[in-house]
């Protein structure tokens, strides 16, 4: 295990009169960064010692934005090798593609029938990624929120671990379940299920990091669509790659403060020393009282050793599970075939609830 269990992760609120589980996913869209590690696979690392997990490579919102469909192949088994190299467990929990249970589709549109457009109108995601050129963007990229609700519902999911860019989309997901149950509550009650079918999944947003800066730019989020490579930190960069470019990361001429209100207005030196806490799990105010008042240099070296000591093993066990691509492939047929087997009889209560015949 890279990272032990930390108590705000693991000590989540439950969702009482239901089994607890937790349900997340991430994008195949290629070059997997130090922010996606940081901000999303280390709490679904950290979540499976303390609850049962499905995780998802969410390839039919990926379709959202265009593709290329053998890239797009190549970027789910990316993020498939990432899930496995940074200590997901693929037999004790679930690791699969969205796309391979059909559930999730299904789900989908009774949701796109119970979610109102004055709800979708508010998603500021979708204003973001549509830009000025709004009446051009597919009907796919508007109901994102509601594919994102049956992807967590079709397994009654009680917790889920987000960033603070989908947080807004999780709350949709709660008042879709809770629009779900009043509008079949009778029915619901009359099919035995008790006061509610769906639950109302609790966000896990506490972690090491929710927020990776460029390494170039600290007032920019990182990303992968940045054209300069030494902006971020790929999970797939081996242990020389990683250590140049934390080693020409964008820093300023003063020292390291000794309190945090001292990183105020110096965006570089607040980025590194945050992927310092988070990588080492200790907070910025114990680095900052090791570290202040000392010059950058020996603080950015002993960064750099940390990020190597842990980034490098995830890159390197990433090439291996990547040059096999049949194991990754079988790895995603058996979690699609456990994950069925859990979004199957829930359809179906859906369907007797609705009032369909089957």
């Amino acid at each position: 295990m890279l990272y032990e269990p930390r108590p705000e992760l693991t000590e989540t609120k439950p969702v009482p009169g239901f089994a607890q589980r937790v349900f997340s996913g991430i994008q195949p869209t290629g070059n997997l960064h130090l922010g996606n590690y940081l901000g999303a696979i280390v709490k679904f690392v950290q979540l499976q010692q303390s609850f049962p997990c499905i995780y998802c490579v969410v390839d039919l919102h990926a379709i959202t934005m265009p593709q290329e469909p053998a890239e797009l192949q190549q970027s789910i088994r990316e993020v498939t090798a990432a899930f496995l190299a940074a200590g997901i467990d693929p037999v004790k929990h679930i690791v699969f593609n969205q796309s391979r249970v059909h559930e999730h589709a299904e789900l989908a549109w009774v949701f796109n029938c119970i979610a109102r457009l004055g709800w979708l109108n508010r998603m500021t995601q979708f204003k973001d990624k549509a830009g000025k050129d709004r009446e051009n963007a597919s009907l796919g990229l508007y109901a994102y929120p509601s594919l994102m609700a049956a992807d967590i519902l079709v397994y009654r999911a009680t917790h889920v671990p987000v960033g603070e860019d989908q947080k807004q989309h999780l709350e949709l997901t709660r008042d879709v379940a809770q629009k779900f149950n009043n509008d079949y509550s009778g029915r619901i009650a009359d099919l035995g299920f008790g006061a509610g079918y769906f639950p109302l999944p609790e966000p896990v947003i506490q972690g090491p990091a929710t927020r990776v800066m460029s390494l170039r730019d600290g007032s920019k989020k990182m990303s992968k669509s940045d054209p300069s490579d030494y902006s971020r930190i790929n999970l797939s960069d081996d242990s020389d790659t990683i250590a140049q470019k934390f080693r020409k990361a964008k820093t300023d001429p003063e020292p390291l403060p000794s309190e945090e209100k001292g990183l105020e207005s110096r965006p570089e030196a607040e980025n590194l020393v945050g992927i310092y806490a988070a990588l080492s799990g200790r907070s910025r105010a114990e680095l900052l009282a090791e570290f202040g008042g000392g010059q950058f240099s020996a603080f950015k070296q002993a960064l750099t050793d940390l990020a190597v000591d842990k980034l490098g093993p995830v890159g390197k066990r990433m090439k291996q599970l990547t040059a096999d691509p049949g194991y990754i492939d079988q790895v995603l047929r058996d979690g699609a075939e456990r994950a069925s087997a859990i979004a199957a009889p829930i359809m179906n209560d859906v369907k007797d609830i609705v009032g369909f015949l089957r």
